[in-house]
């Protein structure tokens, strides 16, 4: 009986489709290409998983140190630079930072320092990295010298608006950069028409910090400040060896760079 029941269900499914006009388009996809499809959108999700788990190690610096991103995360960096995270993480920090500026009670003896970082902190540099793969390429120095010696890298907006709001504050501001002091005219001069006006100190390497690691030199030259009596009470960088080491701010702000990495 059931074998009955199969051949007239098979005579009649025959009978149905024996005058139609059969055309694929109206078909259902075959498996095999869904299969592939939606392989592919695993993969991909899968890869954009990977590197932002990536990216929240480096910003975390549980990254032991590291000379570029991963090839396979080139594109993804490129999207988080360009398509607005990167500033909409950089403007949560600055808006951090300016709401912890105003809750500080200053001396009177005008001793309160707040510390910037220069490259990625007030100045962007992404112009230049956008040429040489968002950090995909090991770091050239004397090419990056040549971006730096034209002196137009443009201001970080919401960086900006910290600096003038900590000098509205009332608290004294030194910029403390791993540039070579033999590029202080040009440094000067690009911060000054970026926007960043009427520091106290700015601070470069001279000849005798040549060699050290970032997180020693700028130790070094906290240090310097403590000792000369001032309160370090902020400190904004895109480098963990913007803020670790001794003599740290009361508070430190770390501004996101999935870019590079200085020890």
């Amino acid at each position: 009986m059931r074998i009955l029941g199969i051949s007239i269900f098979l005579i009649l499914f025959t009978f149905a489709f024996a005058n139609e006009d059969f055309n694929t388009h109206v078909v259902d996809r075959p498996l095999i290409v869904e299969f592939f499809e939606n392989n592919e959108h695993h993969l991909k999700r899968t890869l954009h998983l990977e590197c932002t788990s990536w990216r929240f190690a480096v910003e975390a610096n549980n990254l032991s140190p590291w000379k570029i991103i991963p090839q396979e995360c080139a594109d993804y960096v490129r999207q988080y630079i360009t398509g607005g995270a990167y500033k909409m993480e950089i403007d949560r920090v600055s808006s951090e930072a300016g709401a912890f500026a105003e809750s500080m009670k200053l001396g009177e003896d005008g001793k309160d320092v707040w510390i910037f970082d220069v490259d990625e902190t007030l100045l962007s540099n992404v112009p230049y990295y956008s040429q040489h793969g968002y950090g995909s390429e090991v770091f050239d120095s004397v090419e990056f010298d040549k971006w730096a010696e034209k002196g137009a890298a443009p201001a970080i907006g919401s960086s900006l608006k910290l600096y003038q709001d900590v000098m509205r504050l009332g608290f004294k501001v030194f910029l403390l950069t791993g540039r070579s002091e033999r590029h202080r005219i040009v440094t000067v001069e690009n911060l000054m028409n970026a926007g960043f006006q009427d520091w106290d100190k700015l601070i470069l390497r001279g000849s005798e910090d040549h060699g050290k690691s970032a997180t020693i030199y700028k130790s070094e030259k906290r240090n310097e400040m403590v000792q000369e009596g001032l309160r370090i009470a902020g400190n904004s960088g895109d480098q963990w060896s913007d803020l670790l080491g001794s003599s740290a701010s009361i508070r430190s702000f770390k501004l996101p760079n999935p870019m590079y990495y200085i020890p």
